[in-house]
């Protein structure tokens, strides 16, 4: 039957026997759809989920030279319980997510609102607030080291300028991890910004139509229209960028090289990893601060997803 026959039958309420296909066909469709997503299931499979069963596995050993481990059981556990590294890192991992993700996801919804206006010029700011997102972390801390430079940098170099001695902001064992703090925030507001333009480009027109017509202003427009319409952005957003101040890494190492006499006010976990993995050679023990942090970003996820039940809002 045709496909103009089949319309006509439809009309006229006639039952319609779609042809089926044939096992053959199906099992041609089954192979290119399990081709085309081979190299990527292959790519999981060889560079996350492998790694991830290793990690596992070598949490529970203890290493030698040479490359060679035994069997410890529970050992590299028992000794997480006692390593006061590992409470000062999570303290400051922990500081650096509850203070870094809202003040970001805050910042780059106002920027996302902001230029989400038809104003001129858009294209370059949307281009200069996502700059970050693609630069290299060795180039960021590279400027910012020099912008907080107690002697000759720019920062207090301003400061100076109305009178203000500004801090040493990366030698100060007490404000350092807020240093690192700023340049966390700073660094997310452009992935975040185009994740709430997507979300904002996606409100129908027509909500707000209806509310100008009720008298709505802009700030209430704001909180009845666009916060709930974009609660899954605001959630999804959270999420990764949740998961990202966990495994902060790269500014640590970069903007603080050791020998940093500040190192221990800013070191987070997965540092704190590196250091076991790779300077200390104990990578049993290293092996079971990742799955530490695992088990940890694990858990808030979970939570988050059982609690974006009760605010975010599907259309």
């Amino acid at each position: 039957m045709s496909t103009t026959e089949v319309k006509l039958a439809a009309k006229r309420g006639a039952k319609v026997e779609r042809p089926r296909k044939s096992h053959r066909a199906v099992g041609g469709d089954l192979f290119w759809a399990y081709l085309m997503i081979a190299p990527l299931m292959i790519g999981l499979l060889i560079f996350y989920i492998w790694p991830t069963f290793q990690t596992f596995f070598f949490s529970f050993t203890k290493w030698g030279y040479f490359g060679t481990y035994h069997l410890t059981g529970l050992s590299n556990y028992q000794l997480l319980l006692h390593d006061p590294d590992l409470g000062g890192a999570l303290i400051n991992t922990l500081i650096f997510t509850v203070l870094s993700v809202p003040a970001s996801i805050a910042l780059s919804m106002l920027v996302a609102v902001l230029l989400n206006q038809p104003i001129r010029g858009v294209g370059v700011y949307r281009t200069l607030y996502f700059l970050p997102a693609i630069t290299m972390p060795a180039a960021i801390a590279m400027v910012w080291r020099w912008l907080y430079n107690g002697d000759y940098g720019l920062i207090n170099y301003v400061l100076s300028l109305i009178g203000i001695h500004g801090p040493r902001w990366v030698s100060d064992p007490h404000i350092s991890l807020y240093s690192l703090i700023l340049v966390g925030i700073w660094g997310g507001i452009g992935y975040n910004m185009i994740l709430f333009l997507a979300g904002l480009q996606g409100i129908p027109r027509t909500y707000y139509e209806a509310v100008s017509l009720d008298g709505a202003g802009p700030i209430l427009t704001f909180f009845r229209i666009t916060l709930p319409m974009l609660s899954p952005t605001i959630f999804f957003a959270t999420v990764i960028s949740m998961i990202g101040a966990f495994q902060v890494f790269d500014l640590v190492y970069l903007m603080f090289p050791a020998p940093s006499l500040v190192i221990d006010s800013t070191q987070t976990v997965v540092y704190l990893f590196y250091k076991n993995a790779f300077l200390v050679e104990n990578k049993g023990y290293a092996a079971a601060i990742a799955v530490l942090l695992f088990m940890i970003i694990l858990g808030i996820t979970a939570i988050q997803f059982q609690l974006q039940k009760r605010w975010v809002h599907y259309v």
